[in-house]
């Protein structure tokens, strides 16, 4: 019974770890270099564009204002969701004088959490294609 136990014990273990396998594996890397931190800290006031998209890549629009300057948009959307769930498993047995009988019972449960991020960031450039101003947005629900 305790070498069961024990063996048990170790599938839990090794599913459990599955888990953060799974994250590693459809994590986006290129993606995760857009945040609100790397615009404070890397974009500046006077930077080339060239220098804006080695920071933070190709933008997803490129427009003009009133006065024909370019206005540079990215928009970054993403959606994490975390599933977890269990299963349990009771085992009996019966021992009598008319033989043997056994009987198993299953119970599953599970919980499912979506969180949605969206970060948006526009760069206006000036005459000489330098940034003369830039501003952001971030939300969560």
């Amino acid at each position: 019974m305790l070498r069961l136990l024990c063996v048990l014990g170790l599938i839990a273990l090794v599913a459990a770890c599955t888990a953060s396998q799974h994250r590693a594996e459809v994590q986006d890397p290129v993606g995760d270099n857009l945040t609100v931190g790397t615009v404070q800290k890397e974009i500046r006031i006077g930077m080339s564009g060239g220098e804006v998209a080695g920071i933070l890549g190709s933008p997803n629009i490129v427009s003009t204002d009133e006065n024909r300057r370019e206005v540079w948009i990215y928009d970054k959307v993403s959606t994490e969701t975390a599933y977890s769930n269990s299963k349990a498993l009771i085992l009996g047995g019966l021992v009598s004088s008319s033989g043997a009988g056994g009987g198993a019972f299953g119970k599953k449960a599970g919980a499912t959490s979506t969180t949605q991020k969206t970060l948006t960031i526009i760069i206006k450039f000036d005459d000489d294609g330098m940034v003369r101003d830039f501003a952001y947005h971030t939300s969560k629900f």
